[in-house]
């Protein structure tokens, strides 16, 4: 901490050609303030779907609640605040004390002190990473399938003593929206863009090649379909229960009666939890799904609870900060699923 006042402010074959991600020589990958799998435990590597699918870790909610006010702004927020607001989604103080701490070790907050007071903020770097996730969250289910039938593979080979090293790049391969195929061998529908490339690079210390590919079946009993790497059954019971947890809060909302905490809590759990889906679901080709896929029924409902309740959640943050602190500093808003969206730019400016 610093000691100065907080600032206001296989049996298929492949047709494909070769686009091997290439780093630098003599690069370092840079360090990512998220493991993805310390503070998002239910992001399993390796796994079909993610090891956990309910309940919500501490430091999964405090980096939530946090973002979910300050993400644009990097506002300041006193301590005892964080923990208040924690201590309603039913973490206690000491847990969420706790989890404010292993977030400022690893970089993700940054703290300092004012007499006997201690407030956080997001680092730049958690803010960017934040703001890239926020807007894939935004974009989620928004854009037309129009899916061009290929794959994009990416196939690794790291050693066994490398262990760190595997589990953080198949890890941020779940992040990306890939699922294993294979154990070396992920894919994902998409085309890999630039920021994907170097992300991929940076992790792997270019120990991988990636295609873009398209599935030939060769009709062979023991054949694999692309599609397969991911459970779809279980992702669509996913998507039925989101819908069914949610969906009776709606009227409550609609009439203005979901108010004070309450809408603090239920903002900040609805995105804790449906920010899971693009990991789960990374807009998967509608073609290759059963017939009434929810994906769409599950963003209106997410759509409507996170903005439905954004002005009275943001009234109570103001309060509880003002309580604590003895007023509210600017800077504090709660964004809708459409300023998540610009969110990236304002983060890389800060």
């Amino acid at each position: 901490m610093t000691s100065a006042p907080p600032p206001t402010a296989p049996t298929h074959r492949l047709q494909c050609v070769s686009v091997a991600v290439p780093l630098p020589a003599g690069s370092v990958p840079a360090v990512d303030p998220f493991d993805i799998e310390e503070i998002f435990p239910d992001v399993e590597t390796g796994s079909v779907l993610p090891r956990r699918q309910s309940g919500s870790s501490p430091q999964g909610l405090a980096v939530t609640l946090v973002a979910d006010y300050t993400l644009s702004t990097r506002a300041w927020l006193p301590s005892a605040a964080i923990v208040a607001l924690l201590g309603e989604s039913g973490v206690s103080s000491a847990g969420a004390r706790t989890a404010v701490s292993r977030l400022a070790r690893r970089g993700v907050l940054e703290g300092c002190r004012h007499g006997r007071h201690s407030s956080y903020r997001l680092t730049p770097a958690a803010a960017t990473t934040l703001s890239v996730g926020g807007a894939r969250i935004a974009a989620f289910a928004a854009p037309a399938d129009s899916w061009d039938g290929a794959w994009t593979l990416v196939a690794f080979s790291l050693p066994k003593d490398q262990g760190t090293r595997r589990r953080a790049l198949r890890g941020q391969l779940r992040w990306l929206g890939y699922a294993p195929l294979y154990d070396g061998l992920w894919v994902s529908p998409h085309a890999p863009g630039p920021r994907v490339e170097a992300e991929l690079a940076a992790v792997s210390l270019g120990a991988m090649t990636v295609f873009r590919a398209h599935h030939v079946d060769v009709r062979a009993a023991a054949g694999r379909d692309p599609i397969a790497a991911w459970d779809v059954a279980a992702v669509a019971r996913q998507y039925g229960a989101f819908v069914r947890n949610w969906e009776p809060l709606l009227p409550r909302i609609r009439s203005g009666k979901v108010t004070g905490a309450e809408a603090v809590r239920a903002r900040t759990e609805v995105m804790d939890t449906y920010r899971r889906f693009p990991v789960l679901d990374p807009l998967l080709p509608i073609r290759l799904l059963p017939p009434g896929w929810p994906r769409e029924r599950g963003r209106e409902v997410f759509v409507a609870v996170y903005d439905g309740l954004a002005e009275p959640a943001q009234e109570h943050v103001r309060a509880v900060v003002a309580r604590c602190a003895g007023d509210s500093p600017p800077g504090i808003r709660a964004h809708t699923v459409t300023e998540l969206s610009a969110c990236s730019d304002t983060a890389a400016r800060s």
